[in-house]
């Protein structure tokens, strides 16, 4: 079976360069599905084949309902380090769709599990389905198809079907659990039929399969030395230690923050992906709020036109992370179906073969040339450096989000900013008027700068909210790299609800126009830091 363990050899076991296809020998498939450990029978030993056991009610209580049992099942508790991989035919779908999960393992069973991430009494996670003890099989090995972009591919058949008929729009982790213990997971988005009304929450799910090093590569890294992928595919499963565990400290932070409220307050919500923004760019027609929960660093076009279109017609932005919308991408199809390709020649932009056909389609970073449209332009700032470790200090104590916190001008939140940061390039492309919320000065590889977090509003009435660090989700938890301490995930708390309530009331920025501060900070609009 390919092996997860991070060890490599060098060789290919084969190669058919003319289809543009290589099969990744066991050893130099890398980085696996949650852990590094030792591929061992646990103590104890054996397989133990359960019972089969039925399934359950695919219907899936309302997110309101406050009454339903919830858990914490949905958990790693023991990663499969290679012993059980899964991924789905689709990140997203409506309710009622058909999903294939494929499943390749060692492990003579498994089951599968499926949970609703939500705010319910007794966890974070609703159970709605449950498969039967399924047989194990080990499917074939990774392939690079083509071999030319590096790109990663899990050749395998489906192994079961879930009909999602009656489950509630939201976020869900597909738990696989072997006979013997061993846990792996995949992320999926039973996506909403319409966002009018609602506060959407958008999964980053091109950020998590840019990192995902299933297979050995990445648009980062490449194996045993090797270069990296210049397009990633989701014909794969997520690597849960580099990939898709952005959602665990992120994303699932902040969904269970939202979904208190819906219980709550009756704030609406909305559940898609990126890749959703990107196949409709009319989705978010009609939406009160757009949240970008968490390190959302990779955008195609279409994305980026779909948020200002929404936010030209009043939809109140957040941007819960920083480094967002770095480098541009395109989606395309493969012959499992559509937008499963995730292109992206990142600093070999000049290698890209669309770069003189589609400028605009480019896949380098929007900031530069050849059709340069810094991320500035929406999200208010540009991305400016890894790795940070700063305080977040409070400058615009009487704004609306931070009614409520208690916090006085000149307040701090130990390490509250990193391990990335955005700062504001004061410029013909700042979107004016703009209130600067918090400022820091640190050092960034020995060069002095600064960090931000800014709220901007617009002629639509639309507000716009970016943290400018990337340890916003993981504080609301206080889970991040180390302890930010109960004052911290106080904070934020408070802040995100406090968002998340006034934009399900429609444009804030109506009620709460920004006041124009950037021009009291030192901001020069050249770049000192090399950000990337």
């Amino acid at each position: 079976m390919w092996s997860l363990t991070g060890r490599l050899v060098t060789g290919l076991a084969t190669a058919v360069l003319a289809g543009g296809l290589v099969t990744l020998s066991a050893q130099q498939v890398s980085a696996g599905t949650d852990a590094t450990t030792a591929d061992a029978t646990p103590a104890g030993g054996r397989e133990v084949v359960g019972e089969p056991l039925s399934p359950l009610s695919p219907t899936v209580p309302r997110a309101g309902d406050g009454s339903r049992r919830g858990t914490d099942d949905w958990r790693i508790r023991r990663p499969a380090a290679g012993r059980i991989a899964a991924y789905t035919t689709a990140i997203s779908a409506p309710a009622g769709t058909r999903v294939g999960l494929k499943v390749s393992t060692r492990a003579r069973g498994y089951r599968v599990s499926a949970y609703r991430i939500g705010s319910y009494r007794g966890g974070t996670g609703a159970l709605v389905w449950r498969s039967g003890f399924l047989a194990g099989e080990e499917q074939a090995e990774p392939v690079l198809d083509p071999v030319e972009t590096r790109t990663v591919v899990a050749p395998w058949h489906e192994s079961l079907v879930l009909d999602t008929t009656g489950w509630e729009p939201g976020f869900y982790v597909l738990k696989l659990r072997t006979g013997s213990g061993w846990e792996t997971a995949a992320p999926y988005v039973v996506s909403s039929p319409a966002a009018t009304g609602t506060v959407a929450l958008v999964a980053p799910v091109a950020t998590w399969q840019a990192y995902n090093r299933w297979g050995g590569y990445s648009l980062y890294d490449g194996a045993d030395g090797d270069r990296r992928s210049w397009a990633v595919s989701y014909d794969r499963p997520f690597n849960l230690a580099t990939g898709a565990n952005d959602y665990r400290t992120a994303a699932i932070p902040v969904i269970v923050r939202a979904e208190r409220l819906r219980q709550l307050s009756g704030v609406r919500l909305s559940y898609f992906t990126d890749v959703d923004l990107d196949q409709d760019p009319g989705l978010l027609e009609g939406a009160r709020g757009y949240v970008s929960m968490g390190h959302d660093e990779y955008w195609t076009p279409a994305m980026r036109h779909a948020v200002e279109q929404a936010r030209d017609g009043g939809t109140n932005l957040a941007f819960l992370g920083a480094n967002t919308m770095y480098w541009r991408i395109r989606l395309q199809d493969r012959g499992t179906g559509p937008a499963r390709l995730e292109v992206g020649y990142r600093s070999d932009a000049s290698l890209d073969p669309e770069r003189d056909e589609r400028p605009a389609e480019a896949t380098s970073r929007f900031r530069d040339p050849p059709a340069p449209e810094s991320e500035q332009g929406l999200v208010g700032m540009e991305y400016e450096c890894f790795p940070v470790e700063a305080d977040y200090v409070v400058t615009s104590p009487t704004w609306f989000g931070f009614a409520g916190t208690g916090v006085h001008l000149g307040d701090r939140f130990a390490g509250l900013v990193g391990p990335e940061a955005d700062r504001v390039y004061l410029d013909a492309r700042t979107p004016r008027p703009m209130e600067v919320l918090s400022h820091t000065s640190y050092s960034c590889r020995g060069v002095v700068t600064t960090a931000q977090s800014v709220y901007y509003t617009t002629p639509s009435g639309a507000g716009v909210f970016t943290a400018g660090t990337l340890r916003w989700g993981c504080a609301v938890v206080d889970r991040c790299e180390h302890p930010l301490g109960d004052r911290t995930r106080d904070f934020v708390r408070k802040v995100t609800d406090t968002l998340l309530r006034a934009y399900a009331a429609g444009p804030v920025g109506r009620t709460e126009p920004a006041r124009d501060t950037v021009s009291q900070y030192p901001l020069p609009d050249v770049n000192s830091v090399e950000a990337s």
